[in-house]
């Protein structure tokens, strides 16, 4: 067991992502005794194990009381450990909340919709969708339309596309963007996803249906006007780094 563990460790170092279908990832999953054991070697070295039944691939993180002494310094603070500027991080949470948050509704979907039809309690259970059954990617034409300006202009998105390449955040195919086996790893789905649905998408939300109340009020040719103003006025500022966080670079 030890040399299973040092060798799943070391390939997790190594490569940052192993596959859940991998045998000692399994076994990971799968085996209480060696997770014990396996989560126990991580931990001496502050790290730990992540992994969710809708990603194909785990991968490890820090501990969370090792996020000050890894992240912090002096009056500093990194808002990551990858290299990623302010704007490659907003990139990044836009391109999660567009790829991930979907996904995730699809699995869940079908989860329940599985639950419902099994008429057999003792049914066995299917394994969760993943891959390219429930993940879609988005065009990175239409991205940069929405977004583009906001992150820096052209220049600035293909060189923070290309560096989420490089960290297997996405793929990058034809000018199309589908999910890399750390985006729905490296973003906490619990933590993010209800800041970015009840929060700043109802806060988008509540100013479009102020729009439409406001319609009938409105010459034709201002509702015109109003139709053809770009998306990023109302999406861009769901992403926008705020003023007060500019000294230490954190996206909140």
């Amino acid at each position: 067991m030890e040399h299973e563990i040092k060798t799943l460790t070391a390939r997790l170092l190594a490569h940052r992502v192993v596959p859940r279908g991998d045998a000692l990832a399994r076994k990971a999953l799968l085996d209480d005794i060696f997770r014990a054991e396996l989560d126990k070697s991580l931990a001496a070295v502050g790290l730990r194990l992540v992994e969710n039944p809708y990603a194909e691939y785990i991968a490890v993180a820090l501990l969370p009381e090792m996020t000050e002494p890894v992240f912090g310094s002096g009056d500093a603070w990194l808002n990551n450990n990858l290299g990623l500027p302010r704007d490659g991080v907003a990139l990044l949470v836009i391109l999660w909340a567009l790829i991930i948050l979907p996904k995730r509704e699809r699995q869940i979907a079908r989860v329940e919709a599985g639950k419902e039809n099994q008429s057999d309690m003792f049914g066995a259970q299917k394994p969760l969708e993943t891959g390219e059954a429930v993940s879609t990617g988005i065009s990175e034409d239409a991205l940069y339309a929405d977004f583009g300006k906001a992150l820096g202009g052209r220049t600035r998105f293909n060189a923070n596309l290309g560096r989420l390449v490089n960290l297997g955040f996405i793929v990058r195919r034809n000018r199309w963007l589908d999910e890399g086996p750390m985006l729905d790893l490296m973003i906490d789905y619990a933590q993010l996803a209800p800041r970015i649905i009840e929060g700043a998408l109802a806060d988008v939300l509540l100013r479009r249906e102020g729009r439409e109340a406001l319609a009938d009020k409105r010459a034709p040719e201002d509702i015109e006007e109003e139709n053809a103003v770009d998306d990023i006025e109302s999406a861009g500022p769901l992403f926008e780094l705020p003023a007060e966080d500019a000294a230490d670079g954190e996206v909140r």
